[in-house]
């Protein structure tokens, strides 16, 4: 909400003073804001729907929401570099000076922006981190490229205001176009393979891999070890070898203790063990 309210706020002043002073920088950085307020809505929703429990169309929940939500607003942030392009090389074509007044206005907007994005972009990362939410990870991501061009706009008008040259205000905005994009491809790319089920990161199947060795003399080996990610939920699965003389009541505690352990070290976590006993085990 927090978000949608600071988009709203700068759209509404970013178009304005963008249209007043013919500045496409300003301009472009009005269309940037304006899909960052759609991506903020498509934030709002998706963390609202991935909160559901488990149903019986979704027994895996509604994680996979926030994947989809996150490569959407990634897919937003490209769009917004090809239309500043545009308007960059409209701009280009027919020319045009932008009165000292436009660039008084722009000047003071575009710093509202980067002071107001830096504030909202931070609480968005800490939240996100906080509850491990991809949507909002990804509408921090939006903010802080709005951070980073609102700023690049604001040293554009400096320039122009300094030098007189009014193509500066154009080229600065391909800049722009181009650092966004690449911030959006990036962004896609991430949400894009955990809707493939792409294994935890390295780092977080060594600590699983660890933990499980840690209790090595309790089993003789494990292996077929998967996991992926959901939202924030991770899902760990693996085959787990014990000694032909454990009883089941031994053996499921054992697999309780690993659970156990292994969902202290993430906020959520599903964890599913297969036991096969040593004497029938093919290990792979």
């Amino acid at each position: 909400m927090l978000s949608v309210a600071s988009n709203a706020i700068l759209v509404a002043s970013k178009v304005t003073i963008g249209i007043l002073s013919g500045s496409v920088a300003v301009l472009s950085e009005g269309i940037h804001s304006s899909l960052d307020l759609i991506a903020a809505l498509i934030a709002f929703f998706s963390v609202s729907l991935s909160a559901k429990p488990e149903d019986e169309k979704h027994p895996y929940g509604h994680g996979k929401i926030e994947s989809v939500s996150g490569a959407v607003e990634a897919l937003l942030i490209v769009v917004a570099g090809a239309l500043i392009i545009r308007e960059a090389i409209h701009k280009l074509h027919i020319g045009g000076e932008i009165s000292n007044s436009g660039i008084n206005l722009g000047l003071i907007v575009m710093f509202i922006s980067v002071l107001l994005n830096i504030f909202v972009s931070r609480v968005l990362f800490k939240v996100a981190k906080k509850f491990e939410s991809q949507a909002l990870e990804a509408d921090g991501h939006h903010l802080s490229t709005d951070v980073m061009t609102s700023f690049g706009v604001f040293i554009g008008l400096v320039l122009v205001r300094l030098t007189g040259k009014h193509w500066v205000d154009p080229v600065v905005a391909f800049g722009v176009a181009a650092l966004i994009m690449w911030i959006g491809a990036k962004v896609f790319f991430n949400s894009f393979f955990d809707l493939l089920d792409q294994k935890l990161p390295e780092e977080e199947e060594k600590k699983i891999r660890q933990l499980i060795e840690d209790h090595s003399s309790m089993f003789v080996e494990y292996h077929k070890m998967r996991t992926r990610r959901s939202g924030a939920m991770r899902y760990i699965d693996l085959h787990l070898v014990v000694s032909g003389t454990q009883n089941l009541e031994e053996a499921h505690n054992l697999c309780d203790h690993l659970e156990k352990d292994i969902s202290e070290l993430f906020q959520s976590a599903n964890i599913t063990i297969h036991v096969e006993p040593a004497k029938t085990a093919i290990v792979e």
